[in-house]
């Protein structure tokens, strides 16, 4: 943990030992619940009463039912599901992808968590997300591709879909199981990472040697030319 987290947790103890039924909320939230990397810029803390503004925290005046909440060495926090839902409140899926990817909520847990706040303003923009991420994407490009591949009527594919090849499993990030075709979407994050273009190389050629096709997209290529990604995808699907 860096010297800023470290930081950070001994602030958000504090402030929930002054406010014992406190809660953390949004990325504070996501921070010590399954994205620890999550930008974080405020704390935010739920409290069923007004209290005083602080500097470098937000205090939201909410009254959240105890199955929308755990905790954890000292902490009380909003558990993964209605955490992404809250993420996406400004219109950014990162948190639901994010939570999707590490398998810590899952779509009917989320959209579980919305009904049990019925009635709470930004709920229309986040049932839509929640429809956006109805094949399961785990990442912006991914969303993108899904978005793409539902726009233009193609079918017969899976998101993440989970294939066993050599006794390992994978996910494919689009597979269309039946005809083993298998669209790859390297986001950013593939320049970044050394070893997952390392791993994604390894997974690319079992693939191909167990009788898959795959083809690669870029998120530059999803973004500017959408059209060459749905006329590739629907020429290797055309039987």
């Amino acid at each position: 943990m860096t010297e800023w987290r470290h930081e950070a947790l001994i602030r958000m103890r504090a402030s929930l030992l002054r406010y014992p039924d406190g809660v953390l909320i949004g990325t504070a939230a996501a921070r010590v619940s399954y994205w620890p990397d999550a930008p974080l810029d405020r704390i935010e803390v739920a409290v069923p009463h007004k209290v005083r503004a602080q500097p470098g925290f937000t205090f939201r005046q909410r009254v959240l039912s105890p199955s929308l909440v755990m905790e954890r060495n000292g902490l009380r926090f909003t558990n993964p599901a209605p955490t992404a839902l809250d993420l996406a409140s400004e219109g950014c899926a990162d948190g639901i992808d994010v939570a999707l990817r590490t398998r810590t909520a899952t779509l009917e847990g989320m959209h579980d968590a919305l009904t049990s706040t019925a009635n709470r303003s930004g709920n229309r923009l986040r049932l839509k997300l929640l429809l956006d991420s109805r094949h399961e994407p785990w990442s912006a490009a991914e969303r993108r591709a899904h978005r793409l591949l539902r726009g233009s009527n193609i079918t017969g594919w899976k998101g993440n879909l989970a294939v066993t090849v050599q006794d390992r499993l994978y996910y494919l990030d689009v597979g269309f199981r039946r005809i083993r075709l298998a669209p790859e979407i390297d986001g950013r994050i593939h320049h970044k990472d050394p070893d997952l273009f390392e791993s994604d190389r390894i997974r690319q050629n079992a693939l191909i040697l167990n009788g898959w096709r795959v083809l690669r997209f870029t998120w530059r290529m999803l973004d500017e030319r959408p059209s060459y990604f749905i006329e590739q995808v629907r020429r290797a699907a055309l039987p």
